[in-house]
């Protein structure tokens, strides 16, 4: 039985908004409530794909339809709470992406866009909680492949997913503190590299694959 440590925190975003609804829908969907399943599904999977973009690029929705097959197979063993099952899945999550990523023997992929297609210069006024906010465009979120992977993760596990330093550093097997530097880190590089015009906040979009079945066939 996997037994989910409680989060102290959320995140710098707004991941964790929803952590009390998501609670009860899973709790309704170990129940066998393919409603309550499907809430859940439709408040972590954005959470997810968002990170993934960043570990695996334009691989990100296949690996995240496989992680959820997991999810599904294995949420009976599950306790926790709303944060808690965020980091759950996207502790699965990761280990799909790193397996993707040793078969092909790669470095986390780059997506389509590069660091590069950003305008230049900066703006000097970017604050930390505009960058957050630019992390809601499907544009720079794949800037962050760009970032050494350790930035990359420790800012899309706080920011995008939003989990507090200690869950990030326990997915991460990183203490709290080296995932605040990190974070730290991530974003000042990507304050000197994002214009105030490209900051948005239109939420995140993306093609969802089937809302897979709990207890469903593991293919």
């Amino acid at each position: 039985m996997y037994q989910q440590k409680p989060a102290t925190g959320h995140g710098s975003r707004d991941g964790g908004a929803h952590d009390r609804e998501l609670e009860e829908a899973v709790k309704r969907a170990q129940q066998g409530d393919e409603d309550g399943f499907t809430l859940a599904y439709r408040l972590v999977n954005p959470l997810l794909i968002g990170y993934l973009r960043g570990l695996v690029g334009d691989e990100a929705e296949d690996v995240c339809a496989t992680a959820w097959l997991e999810i599904a197979r294995d949420l009976g063993r599950f306790r926790g709470d709303g944060a808690g099952f965020r980091a759950w899945t996207v502790s699965i999550a990761r280990n799909r992406a790193l397996d993707l990523l040793r078969r092909e023997k790669v470095r986390p992929r780059k997506s389509s866009t590069t660091l590069d297609d950003l305008p230049h210069p900066a703006s000097p006024e970017l604050t930390d909680d505009q960058a957050l906010q630019a992390l809601a465009t499907e544009r720079v979120l794949a800037q962050l492949a760009g970032l050494p992977r350790s930035q990359a993760e420790a800012v899309l596990l706080t920011t995008i997913v939003g989990l507090d330093n200690p869950s990030a550093a326990r997915i991460l097997g990183k203490r709290p503190g080296a995932v605040r530097m990190a974070v730290s880190r991530g974003l000042a590089t990507l304050r000197r590299r994002l214009p105030l015009q490209e900051l948005d906040l239109r939420p995140i979009t993306r093609r969802r694959p089937t809302v897979p079945t709990p207890g469903g066939p593991d293919d």
